[in-house]
């Protein structure tokens, strides 16, 4: 069997780390990016061909990789000027795995599917760390012979692949599961808003949380931040938070479906990311919450 020659558009913080793992492991790979970066000059340093479109890259590879921000960057890149549609062979794979609302995923992969094109959602968990470890977790919406075709590439970069169903399902599946992390957040935010307003500290807190039933892996991350000042530990932004849970008001309306906690959960970020910037991260949610009522829960050791 032939192996696939490999496309991949988004260099950022996964995605470097996931095309740093396709090269290594021994598949052709051409890149594209607006512009020159550290990530791009390292790609090409491990063996990755930089090409001067997203056209170029299509017609240089038998799977895409995308890794951007949402749906609106995917819809520019399959089908803007010098896009991926002008350059994609029928039988090509499309793999999108960024967190795209379910509806723009649905209609590509019905225009793609006219001109013989294959798309796949396979939007990812955890964080940059895992991205270069090639240890992320991935939810992946495809038909079961193209899953075949494009698992090999997953497993570079991926630990753990759980295929739900045909495309869409994995989009589907990554804003609910975005919809439980961020309501989380949330959660914990406003739990230690009130704690110490009522004279129980952050760690005072996380001494009856941690260890107990209520503990879990995304608290340990969250936490980090609020107890000490650590802004590296979850690299994820309010402002992508707050997109995904648009795009879960979306799908709900579509679906006919009440999400109040939902758009509870969306109202919290939408403050924070008035109160903090594009560029804060979700562990620094409680001290955003925390300052609408007046409460002090920036960290003593900050790295301000």
């Amino acid at each position: 069997m032939t192996q696939e020659t490999v496309g991949f558009i988004g260099l950022g913080l996964m995605g470097h780390g996931m095309a740093k793992n396709l090269v290594d492991k021994g598949f052709a790979l051409s890149i594209y990016a607006r512009k020159p970066s550290e990530a791009t000059a390292d790609l090409q340093r491990r063996g990755a061909v930089l090409r001067a479109s997203a056209t170029e890259v299509a017609r240089n590879a038998s799977v895409v990789f995308l890794c951007v921000t949402g749906s609106k960057d995917v819809e520019a890149i399959v089908r803007g000027p010098q896009g991926l549609k002008a350059g994609l062979a029928p039988g090509s794979v499309v793999v999108d795995c960024s967190t795209s609302d379910p509806v723009s995923t649905n209609a590509l992969q019905a225009e793609l599917q006219a001109v013989g094109v294959h798309l796949v959602d396979a939007p990812l968990s955890r964080t940059p760390k895992e991205a270069w470890a090639g240890t992320l977790d991935t939810m992946v919406g495809a038909d079961p012979e193209v899953f075949a075709r494009v698992e090999p590439l997953l497993q570079t970069f991926a630990g753990r692949i759980v295929h739900l169903g045909g495309p869409g399902t994995g989009h589907r599946m990554k804003l609910i599961n975005n919809f439980v992390s961020l309501g989380y957040a949330a959660l914990y935010a406003e739990a230690l808003t009130l704690a110490q307003a009522v004279g129980i500290t952050p760690a005072m807190f996380d001494s009856v949380i941690r260890g107990g039933r209520m503990d879990n892996l995304f608290y340990q991350t969250f936490m980090e931040y609020t107890l000490r000042g650590n802004k590296e530990a979850h690299k994820f932004t309010l402002t992508n938070a707050y997109k995904d849970l648009r795009y879960l008001e979306s799908m709900a309306d579509d679906a006919g479906v009440a999400n109040s906690m939902g758009n509870a959960v969306k109202n919290a970020f939408g403050l924070a990311v008035q109160m903090g910037g594009s560029q804060t991260m979700v562990p620094m949610l409680p001290e955003l919450i925390a300052a609408m009522s007046g409460v002090d829960l920036q960290p003593d050791d900050a790295d301000l």
